[in-house]
């Protein structure tokens, strides 16, 4: 019997709040927007022309999410979305200091979106933490600055700490002290790399930050000694296929590394990155990988452990999680 992957349970790990508005909350905070130019303006083309062109979209969530009640209509709406796709548990990430334009201080961003998700995970029954991001381009004192919110709301719903925007394009050197601070502090961290650039933009991400997790971290493949050191040191890949389709990563989904990499035994997570962005749900995405590499069940309730192992939750959270996730599966199994 086919299987419908829209009811199994899922775990996301690599999901951006500001590439991720639904039409539906464009039209609510907006207005007067129509199918076309939601496309248009908050989905990036299959024939992004890379990671740059693929960011730019993301400005428009960005300039949509100035607000406290923008911030919470959106923080709601991905909620829903989540509901709808079956997700167990999410780990949604942002940088602050992009909201600041409206008036906000980051603390008040920072507390706005905290506040928003605790609502909405009482209400959708999704649980989910937070993730700071500090950005490729941000200079030493904005990254510091940012470290320093997740310190603050450290014990939050804030979790995590990560580096996003263009690997190509910008060194890690501006960011080794924030990095530093939350690692010194107890915050775990994850990082953008093996993206935009190959395997030595991921060696270069684990020798300097030392993150336990790799956002994306595809390119990896590229280098087996790599592959051996992800191993070694149980690093988990957060990978979202067709993210990295439509930002030039691989030419094709067939020519995607991701089963390559599940062979090879490294823990992984299937991921959206942005769900509008992307114009994709966690669903889609394990259907593309059922029909590309036919994968089936086992294969995504491997990743989804794999997920809550390397989640920034805490351990009691993480053990109910695990039972729900594998009683759901049994569910659909029967």
């Amino acid at each position: 019997m086919a299987v419908s992957f829209q009811h199994l349970p899922k775990v996301e790990l690599h999901l951006h709040l500001d590439c991720s508005l639904s039409r539906e909350v464009v039209h609510l905070l907006e207005g007067g927007i129509g199918q076309e130019e939601y496309l248009r303006r908050f989905v990036a083309p299959a024939d992004a022309a890379g990671l740059p062109d693929y960011l730019l979209r993301a400005l428009e969530g960005i300039r949509l999410m100035q607000t406290s009640e923008h911030l919470r209509f959106v923080t709601f709406d991905l909620f829903e979305q989540l509901r709808k796709d079956h997700i167990l548990y999410a780990e949604i990430r942002f940088a602050p200091l992009e909201h600041t334009q409206g008036g906000l201080s980051p603390w008040e961003v920072v507390s706005h979106v905290v506040n928003a998700m605790s609502e909405a995970i009482a209400k959708t029954g999704v649980e989910a933490r937070l993730i700071l991001c500090t950005l490729r381009h941000y200079d030493a004192a904005q990254s510091m600055e940012t470290a320093r919110l997740a310190r603050e709301f450290q014990g939050s719903l804030v979790a995590g700490f990560d580096i996003a925007a263009d690997e190509a394009a910008h060194p890690l050197d501006q960011h080794l002290e924030a990095f530093r601070f939350v690692r010194e502090n107890g915050i775990p961290c994850t990082a953008h790399a093996g993206e935009a650039k190959g395997a030595e933009s991921v060696w270069e991400t684990l020798e300097k930050i030392a993150p336990q997790r790799i956002g994306h971290g595809v390119r990896s493949i590229e280098d087996p000694d790599l592959i051996s050191t992800l191993k070694l040191r149980h690093i988990h890949l957060e990978i979202c296929p067709s993210s990295n389709i439509m930002t030039r990563v691989f030419p094709s989904f067939s020519a995607h590394s991701i089963d390559q990499l599940f062979r090879h035994g490294i823990s992984l997570s299937v991921n959206t990155d942005g769900r509008a962005i992307s114009n994709t749900t966690l669903s889609e995405e394990y259907e593309i990988l059922h029909r590309t590499f036919g994968w089936e069940e086992g294969h995504f309730l491997h990743c989804n452990l794999n997920a809550l192992d390397a989640a920034f939750a805490d351990e009691p959270t993480k053990a109910r999680l695990r039972e729900a996730l594998v009683n759901g599966y049994r569910v659909i199994s029967d």
